[in-house]
This record gives structure tokens, sequence and C-alpha cells, in this order.
């Protein structure tokens, strides 16, 4: 499947919304959400996109105000709401109000946010509300829900050479300062302000001073901090949200305090502007050209398992991505291929996922026929070769679809998609099986054997 054309799909996959579990009366735990990288993959991609940061921005390497933000985020880093990514603290030279955390754990906080928060508490709750971002993995979740079908190919691409943030690139996906992946939903703000807030609360700062802050920026109609607001936008009553949270949380004092932020913003105010930062986007792998593939699948099956469901799959087929989800993309080396643009498209191989989490229940046949909609307007040269027929997945119903395409190979005339699709609690789970033209009836039976195969716990 051409992955170039299907990006973006995934802004209606199935990103399942952060789960929550009951502590205090009501009072909620919650947890990252749907995702295709792995923990260890966001922690890559953070530090490879820091180092981009690094040369863009005008980022100030003053010693003492760095290890003051390391001092306030490691009280924070004591709450087990902070989760266990490696954060890091950096400082931004820019009079405009921004701050803005990167996978994995690297935070920056322009130098214009600390002269305009109050007091200490206000700036930890700009970290914590960051910190959120980080341990909810916020950043890769919106990047998973954008790539529904490109972002697999991405990472799996990514383990071939050159970098993962260079491997991104090619579809469009930047995880820099200003990168759209970087712009939340209110869903996310909600979510990162309420962690923040419990965050704030176990190092003993008023979570209230984090929404204080916050409606401060947005007085005036936001003119204090237009990027902040455009990437944060707000969830809605953040002080009467937090105030509730405040009910159920256990009673504290909230006395913590430095005593050092009066001395580090007169230290900040008197930083001179550096000099100009001209910096180059990242680069991706060096294009390569592929000829016929040689990946037919063995007839050999081994087994896979993840969180929400079991299958087999070719013994000569390797797993790319995260299997606890089950979002994953099951390929030989060379059924992953390479264009002269640098992008990686799956050309053989087999994709799994789930779509429409977001949007409540899905309906098999309804939702059968949006994604296929979807994939239709990214990629106008796909064609429904044979409409959905129903088949048994796991015991349960389910469709079956043949879809034509573009194929990668430039000496194959088409690709054959056949996608399968059936209803989970998680969402549709969906099955692309990605073929040259000229091997689809040599591998029918190992892709019906696979099907078969499936089962859920």
């Amino acid at each position: 499947m051409n992955m170039r054309t299907s990006r973006r799909i995934l802004g209606t996959a199935a990103a399942a919304v952060c789960g929550a579990v009951l502590l205090h009366a009501e009072l909620k735990y919650l947890k990252p959400g749907f995702n295709f990288f792995s923990p260890e993959q966001d922690i890559k991609l953070g530090q490879e996109a820091a180092a981009q940061v690094m040369k863009t921005q005008p980022v100030v390497n003053n010693k003492e105000v760095v290890d003051y933000l390391t001092l306030l985020g490691k009280k924070l880093q004591k709450s087990p709401r902070a989760g266990t990514f490696p954060f890091s603290y950096h400082l931004i030279y820019d009079k405009n109000i921004n701050a803005f955390a990167l996978p994995g754990g690297p935070i920056f906080i322009n130098s214009a946010t600390i002269l305009a928060a109050d007091n200490e508490a206000q700036l930890v709750g700009v970290l914590a509300h960051e910190m959120s971002h980080v341990a909810l993995r916020h950043g890769t979740h919106e990047a998973s829900k954008q790539n529904l079908i490109a972002l697999p190919a991405a990472l799996a691409g990514a383990m071939f050479g050159g970098t993962m943030l260079g491997s991104l690139a090619q579809y469009g996906l930047g995880f820099g300062a200003n990168s759209l992946i970087l712009k939340f939903s209110r869903d996310a703000e909600a979510q990162a302000d309420y962690n923040g807030a419990e965050m704030m609360a176990d190092a003993g700062y008023n979570p209230l001073e984090m929404a204080h802050f916050f409606e401060k920026l947005e007085a005036n109609g936001g003119k204090m901090a237009p990027q902040f607001l455009s990437d944060h936008p707000n969830p809605g009553n953040r002080v009467k949200a937090v105030e509730e949270e405040l009910q159920q949380m256990p009673q504290r004092d909230y006395n913590a305090n430095t005593g050092e932020f009066p001395h580090i913003k007169d230290v900040v105010s008197r930083i001179p502007p550096p000099g100009n930062y001209k910096g180059a986007p990242a680069q991706g792998a060096a294009p390569s050209s592929q000829q016929a593939p040689v990946a037919r699948p063995d007839a050999t099956l081994t087994s896979f398992s993840s969180n929400s469901y079991s299958l087999e799959y070719p013994s000569n087929w390797q797993v790319y991505g995260d299997q606890q989800s089950g979002a994953v993309t099951v390929a030989p080396g060379s059924g992953l291929v390479k264009g002269s643009d640098g992008a990686t498209s799956v050309g053989y191989g087999m994709i799994a996922s789930f779509y429409g989490a977001d949007t409540g229940n899905v309906n098999l046949r309804t939702g059968t026929q949006q994604l296929i909609q979807q994939l239709q307007k990214e990629n106008p040269q796909m064609t429904v070769a044979k409409a959905a027929r129903p088949i048994r997945v796991g015991g349960q119903e389910g469709l079956e679809t043949v879809l034509y395409s573009h194929s990668p190979y430039p000496n194959e005339a088409r690709e054959v998609d056949l996608l399968v699709t059936t209803v989970r609690p998680q969402g549709m789970l969906y099955l692309v099986f990605v073929t040259p033209g000229s091997e689809y009836d040599q591998v029918q039976s190992v892709y019906q054997r696979i099907i078969g195969s499936i089962t859920f716990p």
C-alpha cells in the first residue's frame, strides 16, 4: 500500500481515550491512550527532536536557570503521575510566552513564560502541565491518530538506517517547536490539566495556581500568549475544573517554595538576546529503489499475541510496532520499500490496528465503508475490486473487501489490498494484506490461514 498517499488517516483512528481508575472517591488516574510508538521510541524520538530544537531555536545554557528548572522538575517527578520518562529542562530566549514538551521527556520553556509567572507555583504549574503531556504520551498519541496506515511503515523503515525523526519527516510529521503534532486537542489539555494538578499537589504546590496562570494568559483575548494558547486550547473553565478536582484530593498544606523564584526571574530578565539561529530540517535516509519482491510469505506460521488479539504470521516475516496494543506492521525487510522521496511504503506485508474507537461504538459495515472512503480520499488511485463479503474473524462477524491501488514496486502493474474488519471493544480491528498484483493468487491461501488463526482474549 502506498503509505505516502494514505497519511493522516489516523485522524479518525482507534485512538483510545486515556482511561481512568478510581482512587479517592472520584479521583482519576489517567493512562496513555492508543499509540503506535513504544515508550522507548518516545524517548529516542524526543532525543532526536530535542537535538534539532537546539540547532534551530535560541536555547540558552544558563546553568543557574536550568538547575532551577531541573530542581522544580525533580520535585514533580516524585509524583507517581509523572511516569518514568527521563525528563530534561531547557530555556529558550523568546519574548513570546510559550512552553512545549517533546515525546520521552525534553521540556522547553520560553524566557517570557518565567517572566510572566507571578510566583513559583505558577511556573511549577506550567512544568507539571507539560510533563503530563509526556507522561500521557500525547505527542506520539496525536501522531498515531493522524497516520493510521503510513506510520507503521515509517517506524519499521526507521529500523533500516537513518533517524526516526528523518523517517517521520517524510510523512509530514515533525516534533520540534511549532510542530502540528504538538498542537493538542481540548481533551488532551483537560487531561494534562488534571494530571498536572495532581502532580503539583503531590509536590506541595497549590494546583489552582496552574489554572490561574493559564487564565491570566487568556485575558485580553489571549494577546499575551497567542502561540501557547494555539497549541494549548482552553478545555473549559480551568479554575472550576481544578477546584472540583481538589475536593477529591486528600487534605494538604500547599506551602512548597524554594524561595529562589524572585532571583531566577531577575536573572532571566537580564539574559541578553543570542544571535540568529538558522537550523535545517531533519533529513531522511538516502532514497533507494527496489524491484520485484522476493518476500512471498512462508507457509510455516509462527504466533503473535497482543493485549487485544492473537494470530499467526509467516515465519519469514517480522513484526514491527507496539506489540502490546497490537498496532503492528508484519513484513519482510524487502517488503518495506523506500521511494525516491525517501518515504517508506509497505509493498508486501500486513498492517493491523484499530479504527474508530474515538467515535464511540463502531458499526462494522458503516465503519468499514468509512475506512475505505478515507483510504480512497488520500489515494485517488484506489478502487474497490470486490465488495465487502461477510466472513468469520475470531468466531465473530467480520467483512472482507478486496481493493486495488498503485504498487510501489516499479515492475508491478498494480497492488492488491485485502482488507479484513471486525468490531471489538477497542474499536474496529482491521488488517490490510498488502500484495503486489502478480503475487496475490499465490498467497491467498496463506492469508486465509492467518485470518482463520485470529483469536480474542
